[in-house]
């Protein structure tokens, strides 16, 4: 697979791969921006489509539904979370508690684009779960479990930053100090657990963090 993208499950209705971080998930605007996931896929698969993204600087599983009826049924099984999925990330600092949620409505921030921004007023509700997974007191490091509840742009690296433990590598929310910890975000898209919309098999697909 091209690019660094490696498949992890393929069959009739479904595409699930592991994106490299550094690779957009769609196209982007401009001719310099048209290498991502979804060219490489329907060069081989005409018939995948896209059913939800990561960022760019964002490793990991990402699906894809082949034809318009299996994309139509998964985005329902997204948008009814229905759908459970967990991220790894490395974390400036060390939490006091060993697990928690973090309820931050968010919403564009339109001057700043792409950037997002908390906004008690106008802000979507926005729920992430947290776990500490082991803690680095020389480094002042945390490897973190996440689960985001909701699926907001940018809702675990801005959420993370907003308690004051921003990803290790993130340009967009963390200082130039922790954004310069780590040679890209240290954010892992590593499990999707979900029932097949054909059969109704449960499906639980993994893929290591590389860091």
């Amino acid at each position: 697979m091209p690019s660094g993208v490696e498949m992890v499950y393929l069959d009739q209705a479904l595409i699930v791969v592991n994106k490299p971080a550094g690779l957009l998930a769609v196209p982007g605007r401009g001719l310099d921006k048209a290498d991502c996931v979804s060219a490489h896929l329907q060069a081989i698969y005409p018939d995948a489509q896209i059913v939800h993204r990561l960022d760019m600087a964002t490793s990991g599983l990402m699906l894809l539904a082949r034809g318009a009826e299996a994309q139509r049924r998964m985005s329902a099984v997204f948008a009814e979370r229905r759908v459970t999925k967990t991220y790894v990330a490395v974390v400036d600092g060390l939490p006091a508690a060993d697990a928690g949620e973090i309820n931050l409505p968010l919403i564009a921030d339109w001057p700043n684009r792409p950037r997002q921004k908390v906004d008690d007023r106008l802000g979507k509700p926005s729920c992430t779960r947290w776990q500490v997974l082991s803690r680095d007191p020389m480094r002042s490091q945390t490897r973190l479990c996440l689960q985001p509840v909701t699926g907001r742009s940018h809702q675990l690296r801005l959420h993370l930053s907003a308690i004051g433990h921003a990803i290790l590598g993130d340009k967009l929310y963390a200082s130039t100090a922790v954004a310069s910890a780590a040679p890209r975000l240290l954010l892992h898209a590593s499990r999707l657990q979900f029932d097949h919309p054909d059969h109704g098999q449960a499906l639980d697909l993994a893929s290591a963090p590389p860091f």
